[in-house]
């Protein structure tokens, strides 16, 4: 068994010493105990067997030795049995501590010494699985944001030579500057949503609660990204009717922005995105779903990881970060949401409640 460092190690020994020290002491107070008896069954002459050689003393004397014989046998094998297992556990944290998430804890060699433990090595592999996960989403963030923050960096770059060269018709000027423009604004959008991603995790309480109309805010929202769904010729099917909420209504307009442009995104060109609601008492459910391209079942419990990407090839834009938003918003307002994805559509279902607790 190796250890992360010297400390540690040392540590472990000091532990196992301790225990074998308590299984000693317990011992040796049984065999006070039993020492005592023996005096005053001797006391009594309850002990004695016609033999004037053997002696109390000698009776109280075999059994001290036998004891702590029996004892140092036990306390060894006890300690062995109960604080291996734990020391091998101690030696897989450390590892883990030290980035190394590929660290596993063989359960069933566990459950073979200590079946007590199983539920705690299936804990520890569980985190640690999570934690290789979000390392791995990590690191494919990384690589994916910088290829994305490059691209429109390297256009604007590009159409920004042009246009120092000059002799340039009017139209070939609007249309390098219509492009730098779209860039740039490309740019501040993924710059926003990591900042508001940061923001929002580190949010617990829903603040700047007001009343107003939801359904203006989804028409709204709709209007903002007429640029991207006038371009694949999409529509839009309304089928809301006019509702009231109290919310953050600035959290939830980054809400209805994400889900829509992520519809828009995802559509074939030409077909529509259906947007409708219903109220059921004290909640208002609403769904969003675009047709074109299905999500695998085996992706719909990840695509609100952070950092996570349903395309692999990247032939959309986009950093997985937008649905993580998503979701925490809605939880703060003590919402659900959960995704559907058949017959070659997406539908996603959001459930709000008028008022958050707390609010009158």
């Amino acid at each position: 068994m190796k250890y992360t460092n010297k400390k540690d190690a040392k540590n472990i020994r000091k532990l196992t010493l301790v225990f074998s020290l308590i299984v000693l002491i317990v011992l040796i107070v049984v065999l006070g105990l039993s020492s005592l008896t023996a005096y005053i069954l001797a006391k009594m002459h309850l002990l004695s067997d016609g033999n004037e050689g053997i002696q109390v003393s000698h009776i109280i004397l075999f059994m001290a030795i036998t004891s702590l014989v029996m004892g140092t046998i036990i306390s060894i094998i006890t300690s062995k049995m109960i604080l291996s297992p734990l020391n091998m556990i101690t030696s897989k944290i450390n590892s883990l501590a030290s980035g190394n998430f590929g660290t596993r804890v063989d359960f069933d060699e566990i459950v073979t010494r200590v079946p007590s433990f199983s539920e705690l090595s299936s804990v520890f592999n569980k985190l640690s699985e999570e934690l290789q996960n979000t390392e791995m989403l990590r690191s494919d963030f990384i690589n994916n944001f910088s290829h994305e923050f490059k691209t429109p960096i390297v256009s604007i770059s590009g159409f920004a030579k042009l246009l120092k060269k000059g002799n340039l018709t009017d139209e070939q000027r609007r249309e390098y500057l219509d492009a730098i423009e779209e860039e740039s604004l490309r740019l501040a959008y993924m710059a926003t949503n990591v900042l508001n991603l940061t923001k929002i995790e580190n949010q617990s309480i829903l603040t700047d609660i007001s009343s107003y109309n939801v359904s203006e805010q989804i028409r709204s929202c709709i209007l903002l990204l007429e640029g991207k769904w006038s371009k694949k010729n999409l529509e839009f099917q309304l089928e809301i009717e006019e509702h009231s909420i109290s919310a953050c209504e600035e959290l939830l307009k980054q809400v209805w922005i994400n889900l829509i442009d992520n519809a828009i995104k995802f559509s074939n060109d030409g077909q529509f995105i259906t947007i409708s609601s219903q109220d059921k008492g004290q909640y208002l459910c609403f769904s969003i779903t675009n047709y074109g391209i299905e999500i695998p079942k085996t992706k719909l419990d990840k695509i609100f990881n952070k950092f996570y990407q349903c395309d692999e090839s990247h032939s959309t834009h986009g950093n997985g970060i937008g649905l993580s938003i998503v979701k925490k918003i809605v939880y703060l307002h003590n919402g659900e949401i959960k995704v559907v994805s058949e017959n070659n559509s997406v539908s996603f279902h959001i459930s709000l409640p008028k008022k958050p607790n707390g609010v009158k």
